[in-house]
């Protein structure tokens, strides 16, 4: 069954090329034959540098940049997209996102959580936006996975020194031997047995160096995991019809009238054609 599948990133995507390159590199290896993803990132000029970073270290400014997410998956329903993928571990607006699109969404953080079980019992997180640290908690809360969470800890590595890593070996090196350092002291002190490298930069980069392990601990890849997830929840939209609940306050579907609407009153109703395809 062929799909197409909507990735959509925190990042100005065409800022990072060599992150980019890898990251059409490394779908193309884990999607199954048919399936096509699209690569989109937020609109260029979102943020002052060429990593979100400094404007997702604020809660007021992370939301404020959600809005893209929300047009995007606008945009993919409205392109005949099959799924979309949120190829951000925060999942940005994804409980209002299920309430006003038909297409399956899925977030990389739940999806990770999800197929945690399948592995391991605790997951610990390691971040670049050590600032986001307390944020997480609440995070998992929301997902229902609490009890699979173990704690997070500063990768000891920056975002742009994981991209430097992609096109320099001797740079890689040292950032996956600082990685393993940072692993090994999450899995003493908080007792995980599951690593996510929670940014994708990072995420990506360890994949893409068939690092599947870091001392006990199995990594988890969250690329991998949202992608299969897509093809599998949108498989079952089309076979078995299954959608996410429409019951209770966080899953009960406004009128889409009164959502454009509403959009059109704040000028955000074609925001979603802004998003580039890269």
């Amino acid at each position: 069954m062929s799909l197409r599948i909507w990735h959509q990133s925190f990042t100005v995507l065409g800022d990072v090329p060599v992150y980019r390159e890898a990251l059409a590199q490394r779908v193309s290896e884990i999607v199954r034959p048919g399936t096509i993803v699209d690569l989109h990132g937020q609109i260029p000029g979102t943020f002052p540098a060429d990593y979100p970073g400094t404007d997702l270290a604020y809660n007021f400014l992370y939301w404020l940049h959600g809005i893209q997410w929300v047009a995007a998956a606008r945009e993919a329903e409205r392109q005949g997209y099959d799924a979309m993928v949120l190829a951000s571990m925060s999942d940005p607006m994804l409980r209002e996102i299920r309430t006003i699109v038909d297409i399956p969404v899925v977030g990389y953080g739940e999806s990770v959580f999800n197929y945690a079980g399948y592995y391991g019992r605790r997951i610990g997180m390691l971040v670049f936006i050590a600032e986001r640290k307390e944020s997480w908690p609440e995070r998992i809360r929301q997902w229902g996975m609490q009890e699979r969470f173990a704690g997070v800890m500063p990768a000891g590595v920056t975002f742009k020194e994981v991209v430097a890593a992609y096109s320099d070996p001797v740079r890689c090196k040292a950032v996956l031997a600082t990685v393993a350092e940072s692993a090994e002291r999450l899995i003493r002190e908080t007792g995980a047995d599951l690593i996510l490298p929670a940014e994708m930069p990072l995420n990506l980069l360890l994949a893409r160096e068939k690092v599947s392990s870091l001392g006990s601990a199995t990594v988890l890849d969250g690329l991998a995991t949202c992608l299969s997830a897509a093809e599998s929840v949108a498989d079952l939209q089309k076979s078995s019809g299954m959608s996410p609940s429409a019951r209770g306050f966080f899953n009960v579907r406004p009128d889409k009238a009164r959502v454009q609407q509403a959009l059109e009153f704040y000028g955000l109703a074609d925001l979603g054609r802004r998003i580039p395809k890269d």
